[in-house]
């Protein structure tokens, strides 16, 4: 069926309405190395159980974007303190962070999620365990979320979760009336809208009194790689997971302990550099790419040899050299890497399907309607499915890519802008949210050459 445009896109906290920025077009290809910030989504998973922690714990190299810095905010909220020091990293500062006190008295609290799910997710199970309301609320997008399972989760759970009028609330905003304990035990909940659903319960888990038996009910849930990162995360810190029967999560009662961790950086942030490569013909080269890792985007290493991509991993460099074209293929579970992968489609030589990924139409925006939209508006050739996008080789012209407050749609539009002249990207300033200064890194790809082998830097 074909697609639609989404709404009327919401500008951004970071955004300048009206501007646009021009994406560079690559006049010869790229040569370069650039080096990523840390992931968004081991930042904040991270920064969730040092709240809950034994003692004080340290982040060495995390994200700082406005994602990480909403959660930073979030848990100062709740009763953490959350201290800047000096870090050894090209991105900012390290954090440490003291936990929330299980004897401090009852406060209120208003948390602003912005648009950051992991917040909106991760942070209601948490703000359960602390004495006080707790006010959620973020921006306009942020309401149209889905929320309704963390909300009824909690509910079973015992916990009282309200709209402002004391009706039941079914997204953002909402009071969560925390006591201190939530007794936990078996829990049966339907996460075949996001993942985030399993991973907010997991997070905190092991401090319900009884512990947590999740359960898991509907469709399969989407983006399993990511709760595979939260399991690996908790037994990391000490916590016993028995994930051994599909859709069934055992967390036992425990604590959680005190850690320092270095934070990998974000791989799925790494692709749209490596992507470069493939749209110039060119090399892009990422030093440190962990191995073993438990991000999604790893899959990188597959899908850009898929693509026509020349992949290599040696000494701990992951080296990209695109072919003389862009292969399209059959892509599943892509997840996050979808609009990167979906605008390298658009430039491919034969067509391309991806399934699996009906759950992006509940991410900061309705990717794949937006996808359709804006590949379409540059004479692509895209159109919806049920559960993805089938994407058709045509001749793309100049034109304004929308970002819908969405920062992946943004830098889709930056890499269709190498290979596209005339492209601009409406609100650039949105890929803040997990990548600040993404504008400056572009362009110091871009600048680098043959003989430029210093990694790029955000500023």
């Amino acid at each position: 069926m074909a697609g639609t445009a989404p709404s009327t896109p919401v500008p951004s906290a970071q955004s300048v309405e009206g501007a646009h920025w021009s994406a560079p077009y690559a006049e010869h290809p790229v040569d370069a190395t650039v080096t990523i910030p840390g992931s968004k989504s081991l930042t904040n998973r991270y920064l969730v159980l040092a709240a809950l922690a034994d003692g004080p714990s340290r982040l060495r190299a995390p994200l700082h974007s406005r994602d990480s810095d909403l959660m930073v905010q979030a848990l100062r909220q709740l009763g953490a303190t959350v201290r800047e020091v000096p870090g050894d990293g090209s991105f900012g500062s390290d954090l440490e962070i003291t936990p929330v006190g299980g004897d401090a008295p009852a406060t209120e609290a208003a948390v602003d999620c912005g648009l950051a799910g992991t917040v909106m997710r991760f942070v209601p199970p948490l703000a359960a365990l602390r004495r006080g309301v707790t006010l959620f609320d973020g921006d306009p997008h942020a309401r149209e979320r889905p929320m309704g399972t963390i909300i009824e989760a909690l509910t079973a759970l015992g916990v009282s979760v309200r709209a402002n009028d004391g009706a039941p609330p079914s997204s953002l905003p909402f009071l969560v009336d925390g006591t201190g304990e939530v007794r936990g035990g078996r829990l049966v909940i339907d996460a075949s809208a996001s993942s985030q659903f399993v991973s907010a319960l997991l997070l905190v888990g092991a401090r319900f009194t009884e512990g947590l038996h999740l359960e898991h009910v509907g469709k399969p849930v989407p983006s399993l790689d990511h709760i595979n990162m939260t399991v690996a995360v908790l037994r990391g810190v000490g916590v016993s997971v028995d994930d051994s029967t599909p859709n069934h999560w055992i967390v036992a009662p425990g604590p959680i302990h005190a850690f320092d961790q270095r934070i990998e950086q974000d791989l799925s942030n790494a692709g749209p550099f490596l992507a470069a490569a493939l749209a110039t013909g060119g090399t892009v080269r990422i030093p440190n790419w962990p191995t073993p890792t438990t991000q999604v985007g790893d899959l990188w290493r597959t899908i850009l040899r898929d693509m026509g991509a020349t992949v290599r991993l040696e000494g701990g460099t992951l080296t990209v050299t695109g072919g003389p074209e862009i292969k399209g293929s059959d892509f599943a579970d892509t997840s996050e890497l979808a609009p990167t992968v979906a605008a390298l489609c658009a430039l491919a030589t034969g067509p391309s399907r991806l399934t699996g990924i009906a759950h992006l139409r509940g991410h900061e925006t309705d990717r794949l309607a937006a996808l359709v939209a804006e590949i379409n508006r540059l004479g692509g050739d895209a159109e919806e499915t049920a559960d993805g996008l089938v994407i058709r080789p045509a001749t793309l012209h100049g034109g304004v890519v929308h970002s819908y407050a969405d920062h992946r749609m943004a830098t889709a539009g930056a890499i269709l802008g190498l290979a596209v002249q005339g492209v601009e990207v409406e609100d650039i300033g949105t890929t803040a949210k997990t990548m600040p200064g993404f504008p400056q890194l572009w362009e110091a790809m871009l600048a680098q050459g043959p003989d430029a082998r210093g990694a790029a830097s955000g500023a």
